[in-house]
């Protein structure tokens, strides 16, 4: 068997007899219906999309509540396009990994088209301003990562792309952003057709993200002559375009050589993960968690589907905000970056197996239910205690998920202002909670500079995650090795001052000696880490 649509159709008997649950419908008319009147565009290929929002779409197919798919453009790494999804028929396989060990196989045929989202390849870049004229375009979907969004460089410097692309107009955009400002100014002159641009990034405000990004352009295009004035009353006209928050939340860590091996056992053949050139790790398939949350501001004004029979939840800007900061503030977010943190140090490869260490266990315990959940304002669509439930009980223990520590601690300088930042003033804010109360959240802060070291808690040396800022972090680490017993404060005093990697001045609300005082204890020596870990979570 391979996945492609022949296969599907001439060994539909075989797929079945594997467990593979096929298509419901009738692909070849479900593409020729979206092609005629698209209704949903996603920008981004990535296994969040393939695992979430295709299956969104076959669901609503499945039940006969559509008859029309989802087109995919991918902006940044056109390797995905096509390698992947071209060479597959646009299929791919969904292994849903559950706890009690089964797992759901899915082939995923939703997506009718992929696109290159690339100004350069003529053919490439007019089908999707094709698109973009099309009346029945409803939405369009982002996940190309909070860094997409970014107009400057970690300086505060604009890129040069982006200023190249502000002087040259929208003819021929290089930026991300920059090409997609441009398709919506092909719709703005198709006659301002209605649209609802979405961020389902992992980042707060991620609708308020994008629009300042849209907008940068349409004011430095309108003000240099390069397009039209109407273009940016049009994208700051909600009735004619909004940019709605959302929050989502699944984890779907890179396709695992486990699940490889079990899709090949049931005879499926040519899944073998590529790695591109530019570094993405992608295959036919995609393996994920069974839990899913997204949750989006209902603002959509050229109407929409009824995604909320496919599990979508729809609220307000308000709701929609609580949300995300419960889930990236407490109650998911800041206890992965902790187990990241302290897995890289202790040699763990997989977060589910941190979750058999009690002293791990302990540690994520105590910064959700008692130093976060007591700051968490409840949404009410979701209960925070409950979902806190769900991540320590069930999603993160999952030993079938085979996600790791290396990769949750990437770019760990840019998650802990908001992960344990905003609890922090929280606290400050509090007539109640004073900071001093917290004990376990400046023991990650003082874990993620031991982990700078890149020496783990055995004494051997490892590979630190990427991160945009590690040549400006790691060198106030540089003196230290295990065993030093010198002066720690005077090499950390700067990092501890720095309120954008902390979202405080540590110094400022009082934590700045604590942090200190746990980083020596965490060089001590060989099995410091742990001894530490012992030590606080007893």
């Amino acid at each position: 068997m391979r996945l492609n649509n022949n296969s599907i159709k001439s060994e539909a008997a075989l797929w079945e007899a594997a467990g593979y649950d096929l298509p419901h419908f009738d692909r070849e008319a479900v593409n020729k219906a979206t092609a005629e009147n698209p209704f949903w565009v996603h920008f981004g290929a990535g296994n969040i999309f393939r695992a979430f929002h295709t299956n969104i779409v076959q669901k609503l197919l499945n039940s006969g509540e559509i008859n029309r798919g989802i087109i995919v453009a991918e902006g940044f790494d056109y390797e995905i396009v096509e390698r992947v999804n071209r060479k597959c028929d646009e299929l791919t396989i969904l292994a849903t990994l559950k706890v009690s060990g089964k797992v759901e196989k899915s082939v995923i045929g939703s997506i009718t088209e992929s696109c290159i989202l690339d100004s350069n390849n003529v053919s490439e870049f007019a089908r999707l301003k094709e698109i973009f004229r099309k009346e029945s375009l409803q939405m369009t979907t982002f996940t190309i990562t909070e860094k997409g969004y970014s107009l400057t460089n970690a300086q505060g410097e604009m890129l040069p792309v982006v200023t190249a692309d502000f002087a040259s107009g929208p003819e021929k955009p290089q930026s991300y952003i920059g090409k997609v400002a441009a398709l919506l100014y092909e719709r703005y002159k198709a006659g301002e057709l209605p649209i609802a641009m979405i961020s389902t990034d992992n980042c707060s405000h991620n609708g308020e993200k994008l629009y300042q990004s849209i907008k940068a352009y349409a004011d430095a295009w309108c003000n240099n002559g390069l397009a039209e004035k109407g273009f940016l009353e049009y994208i700051n006209d909600e009735k004619k375009v909004t940019f709605p928050w959302s929050m989502i939340d699944k984890i779907t860590p890179r396709p695992d050589n486990s699940v490889l091996e079990m899709l090949k056992k049931d005879g499926v053949e040519d899944l073998d993960p590529i790695i591109t050139g530019k570094k993405t790790y992608v295959a036919p398939f995609v393996n994920a968690e069974e839990c899913e949350y997204l949750v989006v501001e209902d603002k959509f004004p050229n109407g929409r589907p009824a995604l909320e029979k496919a599990g979508v939840m729809f609220t307000d800007r308000e709701t929609v905000n609580k949300v995300e900061k419960m889930k990236v503030c407490t109650c998911l977010n800041p206890l992965h970056t902790a187990l990241a943190v302290y897995g890289c140090l202790l040699g763990y490869t997989l977060i589910a197996d941190e979750m058999k260490d009690e002293n791990l266990v302990k540690m994520v315990e105590v910064i959700g239910y008692k130093e976060g959940l007591p700051v968490v304002v409840n949404p009410g669509i979701l209960d925070p205690k409950k979902f806190i439930d769900t991540v320590l009980k069930v999603r993160v223990p999952n030993p079938f998920m085979p996600d790791t520590p290396q990769r949750i601690a990437t770019d760990t300088s840019q998650k802990l202002a908001i992960r344990f930042g905003e609890t922090i003033k929280a606290y400050q804010a509090s007539e109640k909670l004073n900071v001093t109360d917290l004990k376990l959240i400046p023991l990650v802060f003082a874990g993620w500079l031991r982990y700078l070291m890149a020496v783990d808690d055995n004494g051997e040396k490892f590979t630190l995650s990427p991160d945009p800022l590690l040549d400006e972090v790691c060198p106030f680490v540089s003196e230290f090795s295990l065993g030093y017993t010198g002066e720690v404060e005077k090499y950390l005093k700067p990092i501890l001052q720095n309120a954008k990697i902390f979202g405080v001045d540590l110094y400022e609300v009082g934590m700045a000696e604590t942090v200190c005082n746990y980083f020596k204890e965490l060089i001590a020596g060989v099995g410091a880490v742990r001894t530490t870990l012992k030590k606080y979570t007893c």
